[in-house]
């Protein structure tokens, strides 16, 4: 979105129509015009639901953004997700010294999650990728961390050579033989990742100090999520997704990080609090739940390296400073971009200086990044298509039937939705921010973590269950059908057959669904697939 566009939907009142069901519908809440409507199309409740279906359903502002004036706010904030970072270049400057991507719509094409790649390439856009590297006991290489950064700004040099990263995709044969019991046959894919020699920058350290032989080291794929209705899930009661997991776990095994499978009761840290929280906020985001409210975003920080008030740093381990210090290609060139680093006169020891700096410049506005949040806590869920059709009733009748409603729980309601944040920019009650109380949601999800043993699974094979709702616009808005969370599986199908592995270790927590699933008929199937792409 060029800035004249901006300037236009900033100056244009925002009025906004769309085909869904067969039917017109407006932004304008009127609950007379939707009374033949089941509640379920309502993804988003009245003020999260966007009834906009079209190549950009995942770009639209929630009912809510215009109904509690942020509108401006929000395209402003939208231009900061779409535009690239450059060094020097304002509003969007910093960028470096390592980054993983310029923009976050090199990850996020069309607002959705990463497509499959077939080679690692971060100036494409739509690789969503990161490579996540760990020792043999699947614990993250400190030299690396959480998101191994591909790219650099002169003089410095990225993590890893991309050039240097190689994709593979085997054909993988379940033990079905990847075919359905009335002979329809399906197939599935997964990726191995090889580094190959003088891909790595420096050396593998592992949190101990010592060095992680690459030859050791696991390395893996995640692919970004999707942003869409983000705000709501971030509405939803802590209380009530306790409740789930004192539910689930009565009867399941659930992750030992965050519930004792033994005791039936949460893991709680040494103070007291609970290891399934983050300051008082339950986690529910990212394949690994490691973020527990949207304000706690680090967007910029931990991907381009742009400073701001609260982070004032780089978002890069103090192990690479020492390569870097160490390297006279660094070492010579310093100075010449970084005068300001001259405190010493010695290149190695201002180079330690710079990378573990916590007063560095402020690069990005407060107002910039406010108006950010906006944008990424506004964006709205695509209302669910098809929902007054007989093939859509079935198709969610047999859904609950096989048992995927078990995982994927179909419904919650937010509370207050006060907003919580961890950084205390904002207030509870802060009028800046989107909000959106009271509302029954239908992500589809429980936000507890399932085990699926698949083919070179994820770190840990503990995995967030995925929201449904929106994916099945995904071709629509993004020009792909790939899912799951290295982009594995390229249709619908083929993401729900990847829920009955028996891999090493165990057996997928959802097999007996999937067997289930195998023993409708064909229509039925597809019946499932209908659903699961109209919600």
């Amino acid at each position: 979105m060029n800035i004249i566009k901006i300037l236009a939907i900033v100056a244009m009142p925002l009025a906004f129509t769309a085909c869904n069901d067969d039917q017109t519908l407006d932004l304008d809440i009127d609950s007379n015009k939707y009374s033949n409507y089941p509640e379920d199309y309502f993804t988003g409740g009245e003020l999260g639901t966007v009834h906009q279906i079209s190549s950009s359903s995942f770009e639209q502002p929630a009912p809510a953004v215009e109904q509690q004036g942020l509108s401006q706010a929000f395209t402003l904030g939208e231009y900061f997700f779409e535009r690239p970072f450059t060094e020097n270049e304002k509003p969007f400057t910093g960028l470096g010294p390592l980054y993983i991507r310029r923009s976050c719509m090199h990850c996020h094409i069309g607002y959705g999650h990463g497509k499959r790649q077939l080679k690692y390439d971060s100036n494409t856009i739509g690789n969503g990728y990161i490579l996540m590297i760990t020792d043999e006991n699947d614990i993250v290489v400190q030299s690396f961390g959480w998101v191994a950064m591909g790219q650099a700004t002169a003089p410095f040099k990225p993590q890893f050579d991309e050039k240097k990263v190689d994709i593979a995709w085997n054909e993988y044969t379940d033990q079905w033989g990847n075919q359905f019991p009335d002979g329809e046959k399906y197939s599935l894919i997964y990726p191995e990742v090889t580094l190959k020699p003088g891909c790595i920058y420096g050396k593998l350290i592992d949190k101990w100090g010592n060095e992680v032989p690459l030859s050791k080291a696991k390395v893996r794929l995640e692919s970004s999520i999707g942003f869409i209705g983000s705000g709501l899930i971030d509405a939803i009661p802590d209380e009530d997704i306790l409740d789930q997991y004192r539910s689930e776990g009565k009867h399941a095994t659930l992750n030992p990080q965050f519930w004792d499978n033994t005791a039936k009761d949460f893991v709680k840290n040494a103070d007291g609090t609970l290891a399934v929280e983050n300051g008082g906020i339950v986690y529910k985001f990212d394949y690994a739940l490691d973020r527990a409210s949207v304000m706690s975003d680090a967007s910029f920080w931990e991907v381009q390296n742009v400073t701001r008030d609260d982070f004032r740093s780089h978002y890069i381990p103090k192990e690479y400073w020492q390569f870097a210090a160490a390297d006279p290609d660094v070492t010579s060139k310093f100075y010449q971009y970084y005068p300001q680093w001259n405190k010493t006169g010695d290149p190695a020891k201002d180079i330690i200086a710079f990378g573990n700096a916590t007063d560095l410049p402020v690069e990005m506005k407060e107002s910039d990044y406010v108006n950010y949040m906006v944008w990424h806590r506004g964006v709205g869920i695509p209302a669910a298509r098809n929902t007054l059709t007989d093939d859509f009733k079935k198709g969610k009748e047999l859904f609950t039937q096989i048992g995927c409603a078990s995982c994927h729980r179909p419904s919650w309601t937010t509370g207050e939705d006060k907003i919580r944040d961890p950084y205390g920019r904002f207030s509870a009650e802060d009028k800046r921010m989107v909000r959106y109380p009271k509302q029954k949601i239908w992500p589809y999800s429980d936000f507890v973590q399932h085990r699926l043993f698949m083919k070179n699974d994820l770190r840990t094979g503990w995995c967030k269950t995925a929201p449904l709702w929106g994916r099945g616009l995904q071709n629509l808005c993004a020009g792909h059908s790939d899912r799951l969370h290295d982009c594995r599986a390229r249709n619908t199908l083929e993401a729900i057959m990847w829920h009955g592995c028996i891999g090493e270790g165990g057996q997928s927590d959802a097999l007996w669904a999937i067997k289930n699933f195998r023993n409708l008929t064909k229509e039925q199937r597809q019946l499932v697939i209908k659903f699961v792409d109209s919600i």
